[in-house]
C-alpha cells in the first residue's frame, strides 16, 4: 500500500509542477537560443552528477536538432580529471570556459537541482563558472531546482522547478530539465532538423 501511495502521489506532484512551471522563462530562453544561433554563438551546457549527463544528451539535441554549437566539459573525462588535480574542483568548469575561449556570442545552460550556493558549499564550480561568464559578456540560462540558487539570481532567462514535496526536490527536478530542454529543442523556432520518430510514417 505504501508502495502504490508514493507512485500516486509522485505522479501527483509531476502534475502540480507542470502547472506551476513558468512559461515565459521558457520563451526566453528560447529566444536567447535563437540569437546565439543567428550569431554563431556556442553554447556550453553545464552540470554535476545527473545534470552531467543531462548535459551529455543535450549537447547532442542542440547539435543535431536545433544546428547548435555545443559543448560540455564533462564529455571529456581525461581532461576534467586533469584539471580537478591540478587545480581543484571548485575552479573546475571556469578554467575549461576559458580555455573554451568562453565570449560574448556565448551562452551558458545549466543543469542544476540547487543552482550553486557559495554561501554553503554547494556547487561552487558552477558559481565561478556563471561569474566568469557574466564577466565575458556570455548569456547564461539554466533549469534548477529549490529556489535556483546562484544561477537563478544572475541568469537572464531561468526556470525553477516548482517545489511540492521536499522529499522528492532532487528527482522531479532532474525529471522536469529533461522535459524542459526536450520542449525548447523540438519547439519550432529551434528546431532545424526533423527527428528521426516524427518523419517515420
Amino acid at each position: 500500500m505504501k508502495e502504490n501511495n508514493f507512485i500516486s502521489n509522485f505522479m501527483d506532484d509531476a502534475v502540480k509542477i507542470i502547472s506551476q512551471i513558468d512559461q515565459s522563462q521558457i520563451k526566453n530562453m528560447i529566444h536567447i537560443l535563437k540569437s546565439v544561433r543567428e550569431n554563431e554563438g556556442r553554447l556550453f551546457i553545464l552540470g554535476v552528477g545527473g545534470g552531467a549527463g543531462h548535459a551529455s544528451h543535450a549537447v547532442n539535441d542542440f547539435r543535431k536538432i536545433a544546428g547548435i554549437e555545443s559543448y560540455a566539459p564533462t564529455d571529456n573525462v581525461s581532461e576534467l580529471t586533469a584539471r580537478v588535480n591540478d587545480d581543484g574542483w571548485e575552479t573546475v568548469f571556469e578554467s575549461w570556459l576559458k580555455g573554451s575561449r568562453l565570449n560574448a556570442k556565448d551562452c551558458i545552460f545549466v543543469f542544476s537541482v540547487g543552482g550553486g550556493n557559495e554561501e554553503k558549499n554547494v556547487s561552487v564550480n558552477l558559481v565561478n563558472a556563471l561569474r566568469y561568464a557574466k564577466e565575458k559578456g556570455a548569456k547564461v540560462i539554466g533549469v534548477v531546482g529549490r529556489d535556483g540558487g546562484y544561477t537563478g539570481k544572475i541568469a537572464d532567462a531561468c526556470v525553477i522547478i516548482p517545489t511540492v514535496n521536499e522529499k522528492t526536490v532532487t528527482p522531479q527536478t532532474e525529471a522536469f530539465q529533461a522535459v524542459v530542454w526536450h520542449l525548447i529543442v523540438s519547439s519550432p523556432e529551434l528546431q532545424k532538423f526533423e527527428m528521426k520518430w516524427e518523419s517515420t510514417k
